[in-house]
């Protein structure tokens, strides 16, 4: 929704990208119970041919619009910095961001964790230190290097957030200690957005990484205590087979309807100028909605989850299927 609309205030509603990390962590800290080499070996393994499987067809299709590459599409074999590519498939590569930084957070994990493990609390609250001094002491450079550093800092709250989740560390403290902070880092981070809002042009967390990590950081924290103080969760709708059905889909489809969903908006726009051509739908048809886009381009994921979604079943080690 994000994507197709580009709602400002939809990160604020929900901070999709820190709920991820935050999830992410909890279930990096689970796997690491086992050896960190076989854990990070085997995640990456998860990882890199359903990304391999997509880039083939983005750097096919850039190359035919006039991309030149040089050295650095190394990024396109490992992405530990961002790919390059041209203007033209920006639309599709931008989003590969995400998984620069899972990237790194998965090779830096069992190092966090140790440190994370000799004081839970002080290491998670120390990890908001270095998006303060990226914001307002030193700028890392503006470059692969600098940017991922950026991304690092932003989301490290969340991931070790996550590590908290799985070792209970939520349970053990007190409502007074946790919720009045976890309300002051979401104060601070919807007043620093909306107090730069000239300066950024917008109020749209995700330009704005001291906004974004405060405010994900208080939300992530808000959602995991009370899932472990209060019982709130919502494994209680796994009772509708369907919906339950639709979740394991997900999940087991994961990248490739992150992978894939910016090339089905992409792709939605010109199939849409196809039914103009035809009176009936020109109509009938809210084409130019952009709910109407919205529902193309779930088709079209729907339409990927089938064609390439074995793909991580192949990364798994499973046996490939069109649907899990």
């Amino acid at each position: 929704m994000y994507h197709t609309f580009g709602w400002a205030w939809a990160g604020l509603v929900f901070p999709s990208m820190g709920i991820m990390f935050g999830l992410a962590g909890t279930l990096m800290a689970k796997s690491l119970e086992r050896p960190a080499l076989k854990v990070v070996r085997s995640r990456i393994r998860r990882l890199l041919p359903p990304f391999w499987f997509w880039g083939v067809f983005v750097v096919v299709a850039m190359l035919v619009h006039g991309w030149m590459p040089g050295p650095q599409i190394v990024y396109w074999v490992v992405p530990l910095g961002d790919p390059p590519g041209n203007a033209w498939g920006e639309q599709a590569w931008e989003i590969l961001w995400y998984l620069r930084t899972y990237l790194w957070f998965v090779l830096l994990s069992p190092l966090l964790l140790r440190v994370f493990r000799l004081a839970p609390v002080l290491v998670l609250l120390a990890s908001l230190a270095p998006i303060v001094v990226f914001q307002f002491w030193w700028r890392p450079p503006d470059d692969r290097f600098g940017t991922g550093l950026l991304d690092l800092a932003t989301y490290l709250f969340c991931w070790l957030a996550g590590f908290a989740h799985r070792d209970g560390v939520p349970r053990r403290l007190k409502p007074v200690a946790v919720v009045p902070l976890a309300l002051a880092a979401l104060a601070y981070g919807a007043w620093y957005a909306f107090a730069h809002r000239a300066e950024y042009g917008t109020y749209d967390l995700d330009d704005i990484p001291l906004a974004q990590a405060f405010w994900s950081a208080g939300f992530v924290t808000l959602l995991m205590y009370s899932k472990e103080r209060l019982g709130l969760d919502l494994a209680g709708l796994s009772r509708f087979p369907r919906l339950d059905r639709l979740v394991t889909v997900f999940n087991a489809r994961a990248m490739t309807v992150y992978l894939w969903h910016e090339l089905a908006l992409i792709l939605a726009v010109p199939l849409i100028d196809q039914f103009w051509k035809v009176p009936a739908f020109e109509v009938y048809l809210p084409l130019a909605s952009q709910w109407f886009l919205f529902g193309i381009g779930w088709v079209l994921i729907a339409v990927s989850v089938v064609a390439c979604g074995w793909v991580e079943d192949v990364a798994a080690r499973r046996r490939p299927r069109l649907l899990p």
